[in-house]
């Protein structure tokens, strides 16, 4: 697996992997990811993923970072 393509953000890292037939795209925030694949035959190659991930995807992906860092911050302080 290696990366081919990031896509500039201000707060999330996210990161384009190829293996085998699919796309992985991984976000980072701080201590937390996210990881979503694509197989090849359903985007089209890079292109097509980087149109999948779009404003509306990644504003989802970073409202769930909110959710998981609520989460994680209940979790450590019990």
């Amino acid at each position: 697996m290696r990366i081919i393509e990031t896509i500039p953000h201000p707060s999330i890292t996210i990161s384009i992997f190829q293996m085998n037939d699919k796309y992985i795209v991984k976000f980072e925030a701080g201590p937390m990811e996210q990881a979503f694949k694509f197989k090849s035959e359903d985007v089209g190659g890079l292109d097509g993923v980087k149109k999948k991930i779009d404003k509306e995807f990644i504003d989802e992906v970073f409202n769930r970072f909110m959710e998981m860092k609520k989460q994680l911050s209940k979790t450590l302080s019990n």
